[in-house]
């Protein structure tokens, strides 16, 4: 997903937050940083659960699927039917691979947040 998603996703997010239930949050930082990103969610869907705001559930899953990094689907018996193998490929042990690498060497390499939630 590209960034200017992510953010877009982060700011709708952000002025949900706002008009709902008071909170500033740090778009930018929720766009780039997966374990901020990750509590604004678990927030937000706290939030919707406590004070029934259901938009923010939608838009907290939203920005999970955003910053977070994409997983095969999982296998089923129709898909063996269809010729594929049950068995996971090199080239997609790889790609899994690849993509948790950059996603740990991106969480090292971001600043830490210092002050907590705004």
């Amino acid at each position: 997903m590209l960034a200017s998603e992510k953010l877009a996703i982060a700011a709708h997010l952000h002025v949900l937050l706002r008009r709902k239930t008071g909170r500033v949050t740090d778009t930018q930082w929720m766009a780039d940083n997966v374990e901020y990103a990750m509590e604004i969610v678990r927030f937000a869907r706290q939030s919707a659960s406590d004070d029934g705001h259901t938009e923010l559930v939608a838009w907290a899953d939203k920005l999970e699927l955003a910053v977070l990094p994409p997983t095969a689907p999982p296998r089923t018996k129709d898909n063996r039917s269809q010729g594929h193998s049950p068995m996971p490929t090199l080239r997609s042990l790889l790609a899994t691979n690849a993509a948790q690498a950059v996603v740990a060497e991106l969480q090292a390499d971001s600043p830490q947040y210092v002050r907590g939630l705004r």
